[in-house]
């Protein structure tokens, strides 16, 4: 199938921004209070996985209510917003904010599509809200990644096919996501997180448009 880059759609955090560190100490901070291990290790299963996912990982079977389960949710969104009020500029990734410069100079489109229901927050407090021409969080579809959702809705607002899109993640379950959507993955990270993705960088400041560009056989 011949593709078409017209688009390049972005996962948020650990690709575009850092917030993975307060992600991890707000999980943390809950797990310590409910008295359950919960190290780095543990954290990286959270990648890309909607809260409520995440939240299940972290219990490790553990049974807990529905009204429990949901304040839980809340109390860890609760200390994450409180840190994401520390964010500037200076939390975005290195060379992430030049290669969507150098795309929307091509005419090439740009979205952002986390599951994250911050996901607004952190663009306005890395003051790149306006880089993007679509935005897509977790408030935007029901089913969150692994299923391809969030990016068929972005390349729906982008007005383009999903074909025609690269998909820029550091996530398994965002590969797998841009897959079953019939777009192009390109992992950020260690080839055992991103392995599916046929394409990989170790960090976003190595994307270039010649790369991406080659990359769909142009």
């Amino acid at each position: 199938m011949r593709r078409k880059l017209k688009a390049v759609i972005f996962d948020l955090d650990g690709v575009i921004t850092d917030t993975s560190e307060y992600h991890y100490q707000a999980w943390k901070r809950l797990a310590n209070e409910e008295g359950i291990t919960f190290n780095r290790a543990d954290n990286d299963k959270l990648r890309g996985v909607s809260r409520n996912e995440c939240l299940k990982i972290l219990l490790k079977g553990k049974q807990v209510s529905a009204g429990q389960f949901q304040e839980m949710m809340d109390r860890k969104n609760r200390y994450y917003v409180e840190l994401l009020r520390q964010m500037t500029s200076e939390n975005i990734l290195s060379g992430a904010k030049e290669i969507v410069l150098e795309l929307k100079k091509r005419g090439i489109k740009t979205a952002i599509a986390s599951v994250s229901k911050n996901t607004r927050t952190v663009l306005q407090g890395t003051e790149i809200e306006d880089l993007f021409d679509v935005i897509a969080d977790g408030h935007s579809v029901k089913n969150t990644k692994p299923a391809p959702d969030i990016f068929l809705f972005a390349a729906k607002e982008l007005e383009v096919k999903p074909e025609d899109c690269i998909v820029v993640e550091d996530a398994e379950a965002g590969i797998d996501a841009a897959l079953a959507g019939n777009m192009l993955p390109i992992g950020i990270g260690p080839e055992e997180r991103v392995g599916k993705a046929q394409y990989r960088f170790k960090k976003t400041g190595d994307i270039t448009l010649t790369k991406l560009l080659k990359i769909m056989n142009f």
